[in-house]
């Protein structure tokens, strides 16, 4: 993965965030992109297609690939068990929706990134280089800030969407990223102000670093390794205990 510093910017010491993904304009035989999300580009058996259903499909897929391995980072390098189990969430869940994205992806018509944006890498890029406190701190806070992103244009999607495998697949990342969001703040690390502020106000980044690149011709679709052994359901979070009213 990429370690180039890209798509990253800092204010007052605060990270500036944004999740975005664009689609391939070749995706579908087009040539020009159209700016109309809800220009529907094909009809399928399962309903029509528009450019905002596939390219959600690509930005679900595009978030699994440095979610994943910061899943990874979380369960080894975490400095508490609640980080660790978030790391977990974030393995089991992205491999679930990796399967879904992979499985609707060829009767679309829709092709796959098998790397994330260089934003999303420098994400990574970005945790990867802390350590201890700081390391679980930065890694929950950007995590909160993109799924916080994420969240409404799931919902967006799902009550506009007339496909039935684009709605089945924002069913799962909601429920998927519901849970994400709900163990990240059982860390306790949630820095709410700053995950607001940047939720809301992303920087304007250069369109190259928020798409992930086109995979090689012929190249091997990436899977990311289911995890049924961690023993994680992801489908129905359990929310944050409230605080007792005395």
């Amino acid at each position: 993965m990429s370690r180039n510093t890209i798509g990253t910017v800092f204010v007052g010491g605060a990270l500036v965030l944004t999740l975005s993904a664009l689609a391939y304009p070749s995706m579908l035989g087009i040539q020009n992109a159209s700016t109309n999300a809800s220009r529907i580009i094909a009809n399928t058996q399962w309903g029509p297609l528009t450019e905002a259903d596939r390219d959600f499909v690509v930005k679900v897929r595009s978030a699994g690939l440095w979610e994943y391995p910061l899943g990874e980072m979380a369960m080894q390098r975490g400095t508490t068990k609640e980080m660790k189990e978030a790391g977990e969430h974030l393995i089991v869940g992205h491999a679930g929706l990796d399967a879904m994205c992979r499985k609707i992806a060829p009767g679309l018509n829709i092709t796959l990134p098998n790397q994330a944006t260089p934003q999303q890498q420098q994400f990574v890029a970005t945790v990867d280089s802390k350590s201890g406190q700081e390391f679980d701190s930065t890694a929950v806070n950007i995590m909160r800030v993109t799924h916080g992103q994420i969240f409404p244009a799931i919902a967006k999607i799902r009550a506009s969407t007339q496909n039935t495998l684009v709605r089945q697949l924002a069913d799962l990342a909601n429920d998927t990223v519901l849970d994400h969001i709900t163990v990240l703040e059982k860390t306790g690390l949630v820095n709410y102000d700053q995950v607001n502020f940047q939720q809301t106000t992303p920087p304007k980044l250069p369109k190259d670093q928020l798409t992930p690149p086109a995979p090689q011709p012929g190249a091997p679709v990436v899977v990311l390794t289911p995890r049924p052994d961690l023993n994680v359901n992801t489908g129905s979070p359990t929310p944050t205990p409230s605080p007792t009213v005395r």
